[in-house]
């Protein structure tokens, strides 16, 4: 079966960095496009990056340009979200999400708090 696992996630400080990454396992993980979302307390879920299946289109959320990099490793089936110069308002539980067959599939999440 598809499972998603993120992690990586934790309290980071203004200004800092972080890397979280998305285990895939199930499907075939070099043929579908990746993405991360997130969902801040009393908000919807909104995206914040996808990727292509060979990494060479990505998209971002305007609010993360510049400073968020997602990348995927194939042969690890792997999908990391590099945040960089991150801010309080970064602070939600982010969910990597993919469309396996018509079929949308979710992680269970991991809580990025950006605070000093």
């Amino acid at each position: 079966q598809v499972q998603l696992v993120e992690s990586g996630g934790g309290l980071v400080q203004p200004g800092g960095s972080r890397r979280l990454s998305c285990a895939a396992s199930g499907f075939s993980f070099s043929s579908h496009t990746m993405s991360w979302y997130r969902q801040a307390p009393g908000k919807e879920r909104e995206l914040v990056a996808g990727i292509a299946s060979t990494g060479r289109i990505t998209n971002y959320a305007d609010s993360v340009k510049g400073r968020f990099t997602i990348s995927r490793d194939n042969a690890e089936n792997t999908v990391y979200l590099q945040m960089n110069s991150l801010k309080p308002e970064d602070t939600a539980v982010y969910y990597c999400r993919g469309v396996v067959r018509g079929a949308i599939y979710w992680g269970k999440g991991t809580l990025v708090t950006v605070s000093s």
